[in-house]
């Protein structure tokens, strides 16, 4: 490993699996970006999306021996992501375990180009104000397409109280987004009558 060469994948977690330095330094150089963007999605803050990284990189390297390659790698260190987000909130409390299901049903707006003239920040911020619970949920089925099953046995709680996080996430989404619009709305209203 001296000088610029670049190691295939494969080598790079040999070197990691042997404990070598540079070769967990690329290794973390090559997949932090990506696996940053899961933890902004899954974490309140960016704070804390550090620490979901800090945490995963640290079971990343612990428990890459034990990689089977039965699914991409990629795939792999992405549940490890999401099982370390669920986890450092568990801890803080902050999740509802169970939720009574309830359907909503709203309307979806014809309003789509507000959505597409959000920049990808302004999107992750309003993920981000969802409810610790409705996000985690709202994350892996739509992101990381887990099933409600799989939801469910990851943050253990039953298929419906799943399905009704995800609707009550979205329902909370789309109502953020519909008052973005409304407000957005009402200012061009509003100079246009001062003109």
């Amino acid at each position: 490993m001296k000088g610029n060469v670049t190691l295939q994948p494969e080598e790079l977690i040999k070197g990691c699996i042997a404990g070598k330095r540079p070769a967990q330094n690329k290794f973390y150089e090559k997949y932090s970006p990506m696996l940053f963007g899961i933890s902004l999605r899954y974490a309140k803050n960016r704070t804390d999306a550090e620490d979901i990284l800090q945490e995963s990189f640290i079971k990343i390297f612990k428990y890459m021996k034990d990689f089977r390659a039965e699914g991409a790698f990629e795939g792999w260190m992405r549940r490890i992501i999401v099982t370390t987000a669920y986890n450092f909130y568990k801890r803080k409390s902050h999740i509802i375990p169970n939720l009574e299901p309830e359907k909503i049903t709203l309307p979806v707006s014809d309003k789509n180009e507000v959505v597409s003239k959000m920049s990808h920040d302004e999107l992750l911020e309003i993920i981000r104000g969802l409810p610790n619970g409705y996000r985690m949920v709202f994350n892996m089925n739509t992101f990381e397409g887990y099933s409600h099953k799989e939801i469910g046995e990851m943050m253990n709680i039953s298929v419906n109280t799943s399905k009704s996080q995800l609707s009550r996430a979205k329902s909370s989404l789309q109502k953020t987004i519909l008052n973005l619009f409304q407000r957005e709305e009402q200012k061009i209203h509003l100079s246009m009558m001062a003109c």
